[in-house]
């Protein structure tokens, strides 16, 4: 029979999971901007911008969420190592919490991550394992959990299970708000990418859980495998013969299907090209001041194909979608 915990570990536990819980309760909700969309009459864009967040990105709330979850499962105690498997962005959030915490962490990232979002990983005192190969982050991140006894976050497997899809600070609850603000109503449409399914997990579930008639939209990078994994449950066409490969899209685009993806709740999913998210990054910019990362150019690519057949259908309406980290991370 395993030991009781001591006193100094059950001690650390509730300091930690208390201090995560008031990151939550204080944090200031994202700003949310309303945007005509040129050249389509009728049809506004809500631009949620994630990188306000303290550490810059969409992952601030995921990387809470699992260290959470970590540390009420009784997986995370006070010299516990925490390892994560990560394309950056959730790694920065999670290098942060873990200095907070006093807790050492390592991230497992693909040797070609963004220098930027490794530097700001080692800013935070953490250590950046690089591997040539991106499908291998997930073994690499394992073996190390095992060598050291500590604790692989696994976002790819937990981000659905550690974000709670009805409420208590999650991001459908405050986007829905948010636009009811703006509006008077909830969006039409809302758009996001999927790098672990676990965005579109809650904002899929959360539309049911509260009611709302507001549909999801997944933009999904070439190449990456959730597209081709939807299509098939839905009976779509798509291009058997495209390579499936690690996205060249940091944060989304995966070379399989994550456990955290939800396909069901799932409305509409596009294909976008590379060079269109690059593309729609920089118009961004231009057309709306929103200085982001090439995943907000796929999201911005996908809201422009439902704009496109909003108005071949005669209707008018919003479109809400996500500014998920900061352009500088790409420079």
């Amino acid at each position: 029979m395993d030991q009781p915990l001591s006193r100094s570990h059950r001690a650390f536990v509730a300091d930690a999971v208390r201090h995560l819980r008031h990151d939550a309760d204080t944090s200031t909700p994202t700003p949310m901007t309303r945007h005509a969309l040129p050249g389509y009459p009728g049809i506004d864009v809500l631009i949620k911008d994630e990188s306000a967040h303290p550490t810059g990105s969409l992952k601030h709330r995921l990387a809470r969420s699992l260290l959470l979850q970590g540390l009420v499962n009784g997986r995370i105690g006070p010299d516990t190592l925490i390892i994560e498997a990560s394309s950056g962005s959730t790694a920065v959030s999670e290098a942060h919490f873990c200095r907070e915490l006093g807790l050492p962490f390592v991230a497992v990232m693909a040797r070609s991550t963004s220098p930027a979002k490794v530097r700001l990983v080692e800013e935070a005192g953490a250590r950046c394992e690089l591997v040539d190969d991106p499908t291998g982050v997930y073994e690499v991140a394992a073996r190390l959990e095992r060598e050291s006894n500590g604790c692989y976050l696994d976002q790819f497997t937990n981000a659905e299970r550690a974000t709670d899809w009805r409420a208590n600070h999650n991001l459908a609850e405050e986007l829905l708000s948010q636009a009811r603000d703006a509006t008077g109503s909830c969006p039409d449409w809302i758009v996001v990418g999927a790098g672990t399914g676990g965005t579109s997990a809650t904002l899929g579930r959360h539309i049911r859980y509260c009611g709302s008639e507001a549909r999801l939209a997944v933009v999904d990078p070439e190449g990456s495998a959730f597209y081709p994994h939807w299509a098939r449950l839905r009976g779509r066409e798509w291009d058997a013969e495209e390579e499936i490969r690690p996205s060249k899209i940091e944060g989304i685009g995966r070379a399989r299907v994550e456990p955290s993806f939800v396909p069901e709740v799932v409305d509409e999913m596009y294909r976008i090209p590379d060079a269109e998210s690059f593309e729609w990054a920089a118009e961004a910019a231009r057309t709306f001041g929103v200085h982001a990362g090439p995943s907000t150019g796929t999201n911005m690519a996908g809201v422009i194909r439902l704009a496109e057949a909003m108005r071949r259908e005669g209707r008018t309406g919003t479109i809400a979608t996500l500014a998920c980290d900061s352009a500088s991370r790409y420079v």
